[in-house]
């Protein structure tokens, strides 16, 4: 009976919830679809995001360029996808030669080009550069940049063309020329592009006997302190950590390190959920009922409170206020699941979950799992990777869900 009841609970929160998850926690979709965003135009000039191009934040560095007799050409596969014209002046083909990671993203935009102007496809000027006319250390000599027009070349659509890039997930738009818009992604293999996981190796967590261990060497069973609150208030207690739903000790990842006013500092994946207040806050206070809601790691401001363990004094969290956010690479990829769905990460409280940005649905989605350990003590075989219960997580809302819903450095996981 148990594998029958463990797939009807899983068919459950995929048809209910149209979860997504990524390492880290499900997907979002909850009752009715939200209304379709207004998309706003990029304006001349404007670049999203707001860093420079070769920066981890963005594309990230450039890693050297790439010829036709170089080892390094069998990154590149050519792109012969009829919805999209390729300019090809040089004829050679060399404008359909890209990254997987550039090709999946420009196939997706091509798709938006088609729905938002019927008739008009999408256009490549300059696609992989095997003769030097661009700047020094360009990233189109790799393959992971891409200049665009519309067919018609009609230049009063370019703004839109260039937030529908950044929709479509390129990691680096910029509205270049009035001639074209310029995009560019991430290294296939880079450390920035790799965007699951949740906490880095060596972040700590404390233990039932007051003992601090790092997040690399925890193990499934031991017990780890937490919060009772759905929103992350609430009494600190500990919490059983049933399974990891990222365990990957060798990757290197970008981690965003939040640092606060009482001198706790986490750092965690863009993509992770966070216990922020909702308005003004008070230095050491207790949150009111209410007052907290869960952010992605990235769209922490400094001024805003999280919550952080009160130490011996104090068995509830209490709020500090972010003083500065930064970037920082980090080893190990670490996403510990508690019983409680909560775990205080280095001093603050975090949610165990990501990509989706509702805590409390989260939570549900992973209740079969929760279930099948209390049955068998077990959440199922694991080793280095994605939890299998994630991966199915995963794969069944992908069938249902608008990947625009997600963190888009959660979906980034898929292009790995």
């Amino acid at each position: 009976m148990l594998l029958p009841t463990l797939v009807t609970c899983l068919a459950g929160c995929a048809f209910l919830l149209s979860p997504l998850s990524e390492g880290c926690g499900p997907g979002r979709g909850y009752g009715k679809r939200r209304p379709q965003r207004k998309l706003v135009p990029l304006a001349y000039k404007q670049f999203s995001p707001n860093v420079a191009e070769k920066t981890l934040g963005a594309s990230g560095r450039y890693e050297g360029k790439i010829t036709r007799n170089s080892e390094r050409f069998k990154e590149l596969t050519p792109n012969y996808n009829p919805d999209i014209i390729f300019k090809d002046e040089e004829n050679t083909g060399a404008d359909r030669m890209m990254t997987q990671r550039c090709k999946d993203k420009l196939n997706s935009l091509a798709i938006s080009v088609m729905n938002l102007w019927p008739g008009v496809r999408l256009r490549v000027t300059e696609g992989w550069d095997e003769d030097g006319h661009h700047s020094e250390e360009s990233l189109h000599y790799e393959g992971r940049a891409v200049d665009i027009t519309t067919s018609d070349r009609d230049r009063n659509k370019y703004a839109m063309l260039a937030r529908l890039a950044v929709e479509a997930g390129f990691d680096w738009v910029y509205y270049e020329s009035k001639a074209h818009i310029h995009c560019s992604v991430k290294s296939d293999h880079s450390v920035a592009a790799k965007s699951g996981g949740c906490f880095p190796g060596e972040a700590l967590v404390t233990l039932e006997s007051g003992v601090q261990k790092s997040m690399g060497d925890l193990r499934p069973g031991e017990r780890v302190l937490a919060s009772s609150g759905s929103d992350g208030s609430g009494e600190l207690l500990y919490s059983e950590v049933l399974a990891f739903l990222d365990h990957d000790p060798k990757t290197r990842k970008l981690f965003h390190t939040l640092q606060t006013q009482s001198g706790a500092q986490l750092s965690l994946t863009a993509a992770h959920l966070i216990f922020v207040s909702e308005g003004n806050c008070s230095e050491g206070a207790e949150p009111a009922l209410g007052a907290l809601r869960t952010v992605y790691a990235s769209d922490v401001a400094p001024g805003q409170c999280v919550l952080v363990s009160g130490g011996e004094r104090h068995r509830d969290g209490r709020l500090s206020r972010v003083t500065r956010v930064s970037l920082r690479e980090g080893r190990g990829a670490f996403a510990p699941l508690t019983r409680r769905g909560t775990v205080v990460v280095d001093g603050v409280v975090a949610s165990c979950y990501a990509v989706v940005d509702g805590h409390g649905l989260a939570h549900w989605a992973f209740s079969p799992l929760r279930l099948l350990h209390s049955w068998t003590g077990t959440a199922g075989p694991h080793g280095d990777g994605i939890h299998w219960y994630s991966q199915v997580l995963h794969w069944l809302g992908k069938l249902l869900l608008d990947t625009g819903r997600l963190h888009p450095l959660g979906v980034a996981q898929d292009d790995r």
